[in-house]
């Protein structure tokens, strides 16, 4: 970074880059910064199942599976599995495809809206012991409440649901008019219903400063609030 430069620009310049990241030759949008607190949270949670919502390309189901093979290697968890959420799952399927022809064995390539209340019903039998929840979908209220009601049944106690590009809300860091609004909105609504109060916002695990996730990293309790 120079020295000299503003926050704002260099921000900017930030998402210019990771819009333009791979991982394996696969397209992959998503900070360093976020992917490494993703790799405390996975050793820490050790789950068996991460649950993406918003394919796009498919880089970070990839990364996301490599992720648990690790842990597997290391003996912590048995049967890793990524089930991966989008209306159209064709340009993923193709990069994956290039990148590991054996994907389908760990990566679920599952086609659907997340709005439609019968989808969690379907991606159920795909889920394993424990589950990291994902949402990444199109950053509007719409999507994110639904994302939130439907799918964070599927946290542990202690285990997370991470709510992606609240930075959309920011009026600081936003790239342009264009952009989505709403996560934050459906967040905060959603935090005040009784299935949201099982939740925590742990804005301390926003370690590096950088994030396009604030506020939106979430720890389901290990106990309910009234106990």
């Amino acid at each position: 970074m120079d020295l000299g430069q503003q926050m704002r620009s260099y921000w900017l310049d930030r998402l210019g880059q990771h819009t333009r990241d791979s991982y394996m030759g696969v397209p992959l949008m998503k900070f360093p910064e976020d992917l490494r607190v993703y790799e405390h949270l996975l050793w820490t949670d050790r789950p068996d199942t991460v649950i993406e919502i918003g394919t796009h390309d498919g880089g970070s189901a990839l990364w996301f599976r490599d992720r648990l093979r690790t842990l597997e290697v290391y003996g912590l968890i048995h049967g890793p599995r990524v089930v991966t959420i989008d209306i159209d799952q064709s340009s993923a399927r193709e990069h994956l495809e290039q990148a590991d022809p054996g994907h389908a064995a760990t990566i679920h390539l599952v086609e659907g809206d997340v709005c439609d209340e019968r989808l969690a019903e379907a991606v159920q039998p795909l889920v394993g012991r424990r589950c990291f929840v994902v949402e990444d979908s199109a950053h509007e209220y719409a999507t994110t409440r639904a994302a939130l009601e439907h799918f964070s049944r599927f946290v542990a106690p202690g285990g997370y649901f991470v709510v992606e590009d609240g930075c959309v809300d920011v009026e600081e860091l936003r790239l342009s008019e264009d952009w989505p609004r709403g996560v934050l909105p459906a967040l905060h609504d959603w935090l005040m219903t009784e299935q949201g109060s099982d939740f925590l916002v742990r804005r301390d695990l926003e370690l590096y400063g950088l994030t396009c996730h604030p506020e939106g990293f979430l720890q389901r309790r290990v106990s309910s609030p009234e106990s």
